[in-house]
C-alpha cells in the first residue's frame, strides 16, 4: 500500500492510499502533454472530463433532433419530451429574471445541464471537472462579463457608473469591492462544495476496515454526488440569474 497523503482527525492521522486518491481525483494530475506551437501544454483530468461532458451533451442534442423527425402540433414522444424541459426551464427563468430576460433560456439552460453532468461525475469514478477551481473561476467570470456588459449596454455607461456613487458617494469603495466579490464567492461556492465531497469520500474509502464500508458508500455518494450535485448546480445558475436581472432594469424603468 503506498500512501501518498496523511490527514489529521481530531488528533488521530489517517493515512489516504494512492488508490483511493487517485478513484476519487482528490488532485487534478496531468494525463499527458501535447505540444502546441512549440510549447508543452498539460491535458490535465479536468480538461479530459470536460471535453468528454461536451461530447455527450452534443451527442444528446443529436440525438433529440435526430429522434424528431417531424415537429408536430400536437407533441408526442421525443418532442413531447423535450418540449416539456425547455417550456418548464423558461418559466423558471422568466419567474427568476422577468418576461423581458426569456433570451437567456438558452445559455442558462445549457449552463445548468453542463454543471449537473460536471458535478454527477463522481457517481463514474471520475473527477468532477467543477472540483477545480479553474472550472467554477471561468464561469463564474462569464456570469460577471454578463453582469457588466448587460449592464452597460441597456444602462448607458453614465447610468452605470453612477450607480456605483449611490446612494451616497462615499460607498464608492464598498460598492466596488461588492462587485468583485461577485466572481469569488460563485466560483469558491461550487469549488468547495464539490472538492469536499470528493476529499471526504477518499477519507472514508481509505478506512482499512471492510465491514464499514458495505452499504454506506451509497448513502454518501447520494448525498455528495447526487444530492449536492443537483444543488449546487441550482444555486450557481440561480445565482447567476439574480445578478444579471438585478443588472439589466426592466422596460418599464428605461421609460
Amino acid at each position: 500500500m503506498e500512501i501518498v497523503k496523511e490527514f489529521n482527525v481530531f488528533g488521530k492521522t489517517i493515512q489516504l492510499e494512492k488508490s483511493a486518491e487517485s478513484e476519487l481525483g482528490i488532485e487534478n494530475t496531468t494525463l499527458f502533454y501535447v505540444n502546441l506551437f512549440g510549447r508543452e501544454v498539460g491535458i490535465t483530468e479536468t480538461i479530459r472530463n470536460t471535453w468528454i461532458i461536451m461530447g455527450f451533451l452534443i451527442f444528446l442534442a443529436i440525438l433529440v433532433r435526430v429522434s424528431i423527425h417531424k415537429f408536430s402540433e400536437i407533441p408526442k414522444g421525443m418532442q413531447n419530451f423535450a418540449e416539456s424541459v425547455v417550456e418548464m426551464f423558461t418559466n423558471f427563468l422568466k419567474s427568476t429574471m422577468g418576461e423581458h430576460n426569456v433570451g437567456f433560456t438558452p445559455y442558462f439552460m445549457g449552463l445548468f445541464m453542463f454543471l449537473l453532468c460536471a458535478n454527477l461525475m463522481g457517481l463514474f469514478g471520475f473527477r468532477p471537472p467543477t472540483a477545480d477551481i479553474a472550472t467554477t473561476f471561468a464561469l463564474a467570470m462569464i456570469t460577471f462579463t454578463m453582469i457588466h456588459g448587460f449592464g452597460i449596454a441597456k444602462k448607458g455607461i453614465k447610468t452605470y457608473i453612477k450607480g456605483y456613487f449611490e446612494p451616497v458617494p462615499f460607498l464608492f469603495p464598498i460598492n466596488l469591492i461588492g462587485e468583485l466579490a461577485v466572481p469569488i464567492s460563485l466560483s469558491f461556492r461550487l469549488f468547495g462544495n464539490i472538492l469536499g465531497g470528493s476529499i471526504i469520500m477518499a477519507l472514508y474509502y481509505s478506512i482499512p476496515y471492510f465491514f464499514v464500508k458495505i452499504g454506506i458508500p451509497a448513502v454518501l455518494h447520494i448525498y455528495f454526488d447526487v444530492f449536492a450535485g443537483v444543488l449546487q448546480s441550482f444555486i450557481f445558475v440561480m445565482l447567476s440569474m439574480v445578478f444579471i436581472s438585478n443588472a439589466i432594469p426592466a422596460p418599464e424603468e428605461n421609460e
